[in-house]
């Protein structure tokens, strides 16, 4: 899932936290899908997502109206779409800063922890601009960022006793079980601890060409951390098919195109056990046969 120097990165910031190295390498792994960068603009910057509604009520009343125009701000959480390209994303924060930086850069959740920058004060920023600049700094400033959060949100004794449920319901709030959240962490803490292949928890239904939502977006950000590079827009159409059917092929499966249990097993393994030599070596093979 990581490369060998965010691992080691992330062993870092958990021992100058004095934080258990697996454990903090399963909560990062869970919380960004092994995905840590984006390519924009030729840099590699943290993963983002703009929160519109955040973005609405911290703007003056002109601001506003501008924001609400451009299709920036709502009240209404989720009303503003986030693109499913990390590129189109810092476009958009590009726009909303435009109108203003500090409520744009407030309104937007940094990194692999998906911290809000409206908590920099709380974290003991001296700005929401330093936060920032430790979350674009690279996955260590990223780990650090999410390490702040835990220990201010009062989670280290559940990361330190391994009580999974309460780090979960605190990090992740009520609805934490409904995407087994805390059975994740648990599977991916034993791989870094002890070694043991994961469990794949496999997803409850058959995914397909024409199937929709989050889970076929969990999908296409797994396929993109992998190798296959997507969009996350929660559409299965031909180009995901097609990431499927190489995928499946680069792996000795059915290339039917269809996620089922052994393909979701399948990527599930690749993503924690053997992504980065998984890619490297689909890649050369794929340079061998050119």
């Amino acid at each position: 899932m990581f490369s060998e120097n965010v691992i080691n990165e992330i062993r870092q910031a958990a021992q100058e936290a004095g934080l258990e190295p697996a454990a903090l390498l399963a909560v990062t792994a869970v919380e960004s899908a092994g995905q840590v960068f984006a390519l924009v603009e030729g840099r590699q910057e943290p993963l983002i997502r703009f929160e519109g509604h955040y973005f609405d009520r911290r703007l003056s009343a002109d601001k506003q109206a501008l924001a609400r125009e451009r299709g920036l701000a709502s009240p209404t959480a989720g009303a503003v779409a986030n693109p499913g390209i990390q590129a189109d994303r810092w476009k958009m924060l590009k726009q909303a800063a435009a109108i203003d930086a500090k409520a744009a850069y407030e309104s937007v959740s940094w990194g692999l922890g998906q911290v809000m920058g409206a908590h920099w004060q709380w974290l003991g920023y001296g700005s929401v601009e330093a936060l920032v600049d430790e979350a674009r700094s690279g996955a260590f400033g990223q780990v650090r960022l999410m390490v702040r959060y835990i220990e201010k949100a009062g989670l280290v004794e559940a990361l330190r006793n391994h009580d999974w449920q309460a780090f979960a319901h605190g990090y992740n709030g009520p609805g934490y079980k409904k995407n087994a959240y805390d059975e994740k962490i648990a599977d991916t803490y034993g791989h870094y601890a002890t070694g043991k292949p994961l469990k794949a928890i496999a997803q409850s239904s058959l995914l397909r060409p024409g199937s929709q939502g989050e889970a076929v977006a969990d999908l296409q950000r797994r396929l993109t951390a992998l190798g296959y590079p997507l969009s996350a827009d929660g559409i299965f159409g031909p180009a995901t098919l097609a990431a499927v059917e190489r995928f499946q092929a680069d792996n000795g499966l059915d290339a039917d195109g269809l996620v089922g249990k052994r393909t979701g097993e399948a990527i599930q393994t690749a993503l924690v056990s053997g992504g980065f030599i998984r890619r490297l070596w689909t890649w050369l093979k794929r340079w061998l046969a050119s």
